[in-house]
């Protein structure tokens, strides 16, 4: 198996959604690399044909690689409601429409629970997934990926993040995603606890790409935080 290669310099965070670009920046910030976005450079966006989302973050992080000529990094990420049979899945961000109406995909969620009859908490259970991929001009790609499990809840709490965090409740907490602070929710140690899906996937990269090191005694076990 290919060496994890070292993550230096300049990047491309291959993506055009704001939310995602604000938390990825945050998260590569400590390690000195310097982050451009796709949406900036303004490259189109590959079509996703892939079947799971470490597939998709391959696409784009390759399709981003060659325009550029630099490594580049995409994540493809989504919820998954058990009791929809996984869905909205990889359709997680078409539920919200070419408006990116996420209360209107937030409520068709509610609205399917309800029609499947899950009205209890154990019910209602989901998680959102983050596949992380960074590729390079040269065909190098590595990917990498994290889980977080909750309980979806209704009405919608917290106006902060975006998507659906905020009918999002992660186990072990009383707030919603919406309800936390962006370090709250994503901020590695010693800022936070790499709780969201795509920190877990980050600490990861960032242990194999970036010569991270983790206190266990600020944060969980990465087996753990990702099993």
């Amino acid at each position: 198996m290919e060496q994890h290669r070292r993550l230096t310099g300049r990047i491309v965070i291959a993506t055009h959604n704001p939310g995602k670009l604000e938390e990825m920046r945050g998260l590569l910030a400590p390690y000195g690399v310097e982050a451009v976005s796709a949406g900036e450079l303004d490259l189109p966006e590959p079509e996703e044909t892939g079947l799971t989302f470490g597939e998709n973050a391959r696409i784009k992080a390759i399709s981003a690689a060659n325009a550029t000529g630099l490594p580049a990094f995409a994540d493809d990420s989504g919820l998954c409601v058990e009791a929809l049979g996984g869905a909205p899945g990889l359709y997680t961000a078409r539920w919200a429409g070419p408006e990116k109406d996420f209360y209107k995909a937030m409520s068709r969620v509610e609205e399917e629970l309800r029609e499947a009859g899950a009205d209890e908490p154990e019910d209602r259970r989901g998680f959102f997934i983050s596949a992380l991929c960074l590729a390079w001009p040269d065909g190098h790609v590595e990917d990498f990926e994290g889980i977080v499990e909750g309980t979806l809840v209704w009405p919608p709490r917290g106006p902060s993040g975006f998507g659906y965090d905020p009918m999002f409740q992660p186990d072990g907490h009383e707030r919603t995603f919406g309800e936390m602070t962006g370090d709250e929710k994503h901020g590695l140690p010693p800022l936070g606890r790499g709780l969201s899906h795509r920190a877990r996937a980050f600490m990861a990269l960032a242990q194999a790409s970036l010569g991270a090191t983790f206190d266990d005694g600020d944060a969980a076990p990465l087996e753990d935080r990702l099993g």
